[in-house]
């Protein structure tokens, strides 16, 4: 087995995510598993009992005041608004830094952390773990799969955490990078309603976006709905192309590929005879396509991402969700919540 360099990680906040990323780190070969930070003294003690390491009040005890860091790289998992506050030091100190979803609470903000990470020659990438999630692991495994139409729907019942921001930035911000993952783009145009229902930021969103044509492409739409008031969780992704159809389901962690395998001739046979008005109830739909289940896995997207971030960290390697990515996430969300706020303007 080839040795690897063994990196110190830590974890900055350790509430609802935070603590799962202690525990990652913990279990992980190759990380010395060096504690947390948390403001709240019994929750940092209870994840170090739990999970090794020590507690830190702060990130400047976590840090220390040697010229060498005691730290090689840290997971951020505070609320949205302390992205900037707490990566900041740690970024131009050239600590590489993973930091939860979404990337800071504005585009502004967001370049100002990739501008600290810039300056001290650090690693950073934004935690968007969906992307590692199996069952999308599944959906980008499809070979030549060219986007015409999208459709996103991530539901969940309210549970009060994450309130400091509203549900776009909250659940929707998933499938924004999604959609920059897979259209390799922003959106050229989008419109937008939302819902405000338990407090001032929106509840619901849905948004219709546009994706300009590329070269030969013939551009895409994606209609994306988040919803933190349902009564049931939902996570279900649809991509229609020319030639396929995807079905993925996050929840029940399937996936179904339905491929056109009618050839030009029989296509267009089938044309010309709908036009001419033809019955053609009789043709078995099932007989012009292939139905296919890629493998979903079962593994640890949490980890899969932990892995991968310090891959990066070891070898300089890019990260699979950087600073740039994570910032179109950030200004397609900003969009969204401009676009809809103007149509309620309207409605009143």
């Amino acid at each position: 087995m080839t040795n690897i360099k063994t990196l110190r990680c830590a974890v900055v906040g350790v509430g609802r995510m935070g603590r799962h990323h202690a525990r990652v780190y913990s279990q992980m070969d190759g990380v010395d598993f060096v504690g947390v930070v948390d403001q709240d003294e019994t929750r940092r003690n209870d994840i170090v009992e739990e999970w090794g390491g020590k507690a830190f009040a702060t990130v400047e005890e976590l840090i220390g005041s040697d010229e060498l860091p005691s730290v090689d790289a840290v997971t951020i998992a505070t609320p949205t608004v302390y992205h900037l506050e707490v990566a900041e030091p740690l970024l131009e100190r050239g600590i590489a830094c993973l930091i939860e979803k979404p990337l800071a609470p504005t585009a502004e903000v967001a370049a100002a952390i990739a501008e600290a990470a810039e300056k001290g020659g650090a690693v950073l990438q934004v935690g968007h773990v969906v992307r590692y999630d199996p069952v999308m692991r599944a959906v980008a495994s499809i070979e030549n799969l060219k986007p015409r139409f999208i459709e996103m729907v991530r539901i969940s019942p309210m549970t009060f955490r994450s309130v400091d921001v509203g549900v776009v930035l909250d659940m929707m911000i998933h499938d924004l990078d999604l959609l920059t993952m897979l259209t390799g783009q922003e959106p050229s145009d989008i419109r937008a309603n939302a819902v405000s229902v338990m407090g001032e930021a929106e509840d619901m969103c849905n948004a219709r976006l546009e994706f300009a044509s590329e070269g030969d492409g013939l551009g895409c739409t994606a209609n994306v709905t988040a919803s933190r008031l349902g009564l049931k969780t939902e996570r279900k992704l649809r991509i229609i192309s020319e030639d396929s159809y995807v079905s993925a389901d996050f929840v029940k962690k399937h996936v179904t590929l339905v491929r056109k395998i009618a050839n030009e001739e029989q296509l267009f046979d089938l044309r010309t005879r709908l036009a001419a008005g033809e019955d053609l109830s009789s043709i078995d739909y099932v007989d012009l396509v292939e139905v296919e289940e890629p493998e979903v896995g079962d593994e640890d997207a949490l980890t899969l991402q932990a892995k991968d971030f310090l891959h990066s960290v070891r070898t300089g390697k890019k990260p699979y969700v950087d600073a740039e990515a994570g910032s179109m996430a950030i200004r397609t969300a900003e969009r969204i919540m401009e676009t809809a706020t103007a149509a309620g303007a309207r409605l009143l």
